[in-house]
Formats: C-alpha cells, structure tokens, sequence
C-alpha cells in the first residue's frame, strides 16, 4: 500500500458565508501556530484567525479528507503529496504574492550558495511548481503548490559537560553509541524520527540504502528491528512529541544525546543547560514549512487567504519565529524587525552580544553563545536528507507506531 491509498475522499461542505468581519481558519501545528502571531494577523488585517494546531498525524488527516474544515494548511512540503493528490488544495497563483521575487533560492532552485548539498528526499524544490498536467516538479511555472515560509536544518543535541570538545559527537552514530544507553531520546513523528534514526543506522555502518529518502519495505523493517532490539534492552530512554517535552527530559537528566529542535534548544539554554546542537559530518535533515489554500476557498475569503499568505513573508512574522530558532523564506523583510544582535546571531552564525528573546519575549540566548553550524547560508548548504513521505509512507507509520507502543 503506497502513501496515498488509505486517505479517502470526503463531499465538501459548502463555502464558508462572511458576515461582517472575516473569519480564517488555519489548520497546523505548533510550529508556526504561535498565539503571538494569531494575533497580530488579527491586527495588521483586521480579521478573526482561528487555529487549529495539531499534531503532524492528525494535521495530514484532517487537511486531506477534511479540505472544507479549513481555509489555509499551514504545514511542510514533505506533507504535501497526500494533500495535492487528493485535490484537498488549490494552487497558489505567484503573480497574487506581492514579495514572491524575493522569496529565496532555496525552494525555488533547491540550494543557496555555492557547492550546494541538495540533499534526498522531498527537497522543496521538486514539489514547488504546478506543472501544465497539474503534477508537481521543478520546472518554473506561474502557479505553486504553497507558499514557503519557515524553515530549518536540524541535528540532534548532546549535553557538553558529559561530551567535552564534541568528542564523539560530529556525526549521526552518536544516537546509536553504547556509551549513551539509557540516555538516548528520538523525535516520536513517523516521517521525521525514522530518517534521525536511519542516519545513525547508517552513520555507525549497522545499515546502508539504495536511497535513504525512499526506503524500501524492506529497509523499513530492518530499521525498525535495529530500534525495537535497541528499545527492547533500554536503550532509549524515551520518544518525545513536542520541543517542550525534549527539552524536559535533558532538563530532568533522563538523557544526555537525543533528537532535538531548535526551540528546545532555546528551551535548555534559558535554563542554563550545558547542550549544543550537533554539526554532523552527514549534514543535516532538513525541513521546509508553508502554506497552502483549501481547494474550497473562492471569492472574498479566498481574497482573505492571499492577505494572510502576504502578510507571513512581509517581515514581522519572520522575527517572530527566528526567535524560535527558525529562518524564514524572505530573510531581509524580516531583518527589520530584528535587533542587530538577533541578525548577527541567528543569520550571520555570531556570538550574541546581548541576551535575546525568544518569541514570548523571555531571554532564550545568552550573552556570548554561538549558535552552531555557522551562519544560515553555511547550514543551508550541508543537508543530508529532508523530512520526506516515502512512497511506502502508510507501511511505516503502522511499523512506528508498533515501535513506540
């Protein structure tokens, strides 16, 4: 069974009817879904934004069997193909996003810089543009899949009092270590944990693919063998859901190396955790957010839609998720809105050289710190893979959940 099979099509219900003040419903996660940004979206275009935050699972669902639940799908491109198979989204009309020349590279071409590393799996730019036969590729068109917006290049973290000087800590086998039994925690999302773990499987030579962003069956099972034989004698201390759940269970010492995101890492530093996030010699898995219109927008609303898809890349909003340890498809409209120190830091790969805030507004960095992996263009050019749906997607979904209980 490939990835679109078990997702069957439901009747739309009819347009939602405007009185008075608009009313957008985003449907998402809580990456992006920030109260701080519901609210401002209210303020700058005067209308009710209404979020519905979920987890990835539940989030897929409901965006491809429930298109009229919604009006914007604010999630990744690796999430894409389920969605635009089943016709739950419309097209996103470029010549309507006033900043769409200034959205970089990045999705556009798939790399920034010189020598780039594209990396596999579902790299953006292959699922960007709709194509005259209404597939989706990387040849040029007027007409895209979704609008790019935030993004990041992740790794796992480690705690630094425990690996002095990185010892050890430079590539993806570091989760599959002996020296960290008991101590390891993964990233519990199927198309996310599973390629965490494929490059360590790969990394501490336990494990090889044809293409490690389209596995085989095969490969699938043999992965999730090496993990519940590794589960089974306790090896992993636990797989987590949300960046606050991680960053809980190194803040408790419960683990010392673990699958983590850039907001817990923010989380651990105001805490004064001694953790990094590592630069692995593999490069990176990488990951690529934005927005999609539900097929069933139309008229005024869908006027609407196109002033909150302008509004995300005009600058403000960009500064908000930087704050959160992301980057944003339009980086120079945000700058603005950042304090020198925040560009320095976040973009250009500097020491900070004051306390910076993270989007609530509490100190997450500390004066000195730097982040790791270098400036944002350095770190763009170094991805071992994308969070990818694999062809056998629904497969190992029913094998992770078996994994993780």
């Amino acid at each position: 069974m490939n990835k679109h099979q078990s997702i069957t099509k439901t009747a739309p219900a009819p347009a939602l009817h405007l009185k008075g003040r608009p009313r957008l419903r985003v449907l998402g996660t809580a990456i992006s879904l920030l109260e701080e940004l519901r609210l401002r979206a209210q303020d700058d275009l005067g209308i009710d934004v209404i979020f519905d935050n979920n987890d990835f699972l539940t989030t897929q669902y409901k965006a491809a069997r429930e298109p009229e639940t919604y009006d914007i799908y604010d999630q990744c491109f690796h999430n894409l193909d389920i969605v635009w198979h089943w016709r739950a989204i419309q097209p996103v009309d470029t010549q309507r996003i006033v900043l769409w020349d200034e959205v970089n590279d990045l999705t556009k071409t798939g790399h920034i810089g010189p020598n780039p590393r594209l990396g596999l799996g579902d790299v953006p730019a292959k699922k960007l543009f709709v194509q005259p036969n209404l597939a989706l590729g990387d040849t040029p068109s007027r007409f895209i899949s979704m609008l790019p917006t935030t993004h990041n290049f992740d790794s796992f973290a480690y705690r630094t009092d425990l690996a002095p000087n990185g010892v050890g800590m430079h590539s993806w086998g570091a989760l599959f270590d002996e020296r960290w039994a008991g101590k390891v925690a993964l990233v519990d999302e199927p198309a996310i944990g599973i390629f965490d773990a494929a490059l360590a499987a790969q990394a501490a030579g336990l494990m090889s693919f044809d293409d490690i962003g389209n596995m085989s069956i095969q490969e699938i099972d043999q992965l999730i063998y090496l993990l519940e034989q590794r589960k089974k004698a306790g090896f992993f201390r636990d797989f987590w859901k949300t960046a606050e759940d991680a960053a809980r269970l190194m803040i408790a010492g419960e683990t010392s190396v673990q699958s983590m995101w850039s907001p817990g890492i923010g989380i651990l530093n105001s805490k004064g955790v001694p953790v990094e996030q590592a630069i692995p010699a593999e490069g990176y898995r990488a990951w690529h957010g934005g927005l999609c219109l539900s097929k069933q927008l139309s008229g005024r609303l869908l006027d609407v839609a196109y002033d909150y898809l302008n509004w995300w890349i005009s600058g403000w909003p960009g500064a908000v998720v930087v704050r959160q340890g992301y980057y944003i498809s339009t980086p120079q409209r945000s700058r603005q809105f950042m304090t020198q120190a925040e560009w320095d830091y976040w973009y250009e790969g500097a020491a900070a050289t004051e306390d910076l805030p993270g989007p609530d507004g509490q100190m997450r960095i500390r004066k000195g710190s730097v982040r790791s992996g270098g400036s944002y263009w350095q770190r763009a050019n170094c991805i071992a893979v994308w969070n990818t749906t694999m062809d056998e997607h629904n497969y190992l979904v029913r094998r992770w959940m078996q994994l993780v209980g």
